[in-house]
């Protein structure tokens, strides 16, 4: 592996860990602190609903991260395809986590953002509790391929 090419390969990996890290982060440590400020704060200052607000807008940010990372996903997987670099199991991750990172940044968070603005009584609704569920599950998935695709390349990497 030519010595440019090992240094994008190493700043790609690091960012690919890197948002890894961040959405197991605000999903594992950021959420139950959030919605839980009364066990921080001695009393309910805040509504679920207003908890429910700064949440989101933790994953607003977290989606500017996603966004950069599915362009470089889509760089340099693209560029490995076309070096003909390219296995099942790496094509599968990458689709998986080009399908559930735009999922959660160009569907989910949109229309989690619209209900919210609509109010919390929207937020209560069947529609907003599916489509939140929807959302932590299409995470799940992207969180796990996003660690296959790592490993694989990390794999790649070290022979």
């Amino acid at each position: 592996m030519k010595k440019n090419f090992r240094m994008v390969t190493m700043a790609y990996l690091i960012l690919l860990t890197a948002t890894l890290g961040a959405g197991l982060y605000a999903g594992i440590v950021v959420a139950p602190v959030t919605f839980h400020t009364e066990q921080w704060l001695g009393s309910e200052v805040l509504s679920h609903y207003q908890e429910g607000l700064i949440m989101t807008q933790n994953f607003v940010r977290l989606s500017y991260l996603v966004n950069i990372m599915l362009l470089a996903v889509a760089l340099y997987e693209g560029y490995k395809y076309k070096k003909f670099e390219r296995d099942a199991i790496t094509q599968v991750a990458t689709f998986f986590v080009f399908a559930t990172g735009l999922l959660f940044s160009q569907y989910y968070l949109p229309d989690i953002l619209t209900m919210q603005m609509a109010g919390e009584a929207m937020t209560q609704s069947e529609a907003f509790l599916n489509t939140h569920r929807g959302s932590e599950i299409n995470f799940k998935i992207f969180s796990l391929a996003l660690l296959v695709l790592i490993v694989r390349n990390m794999q790649k990497a070290c022979k």
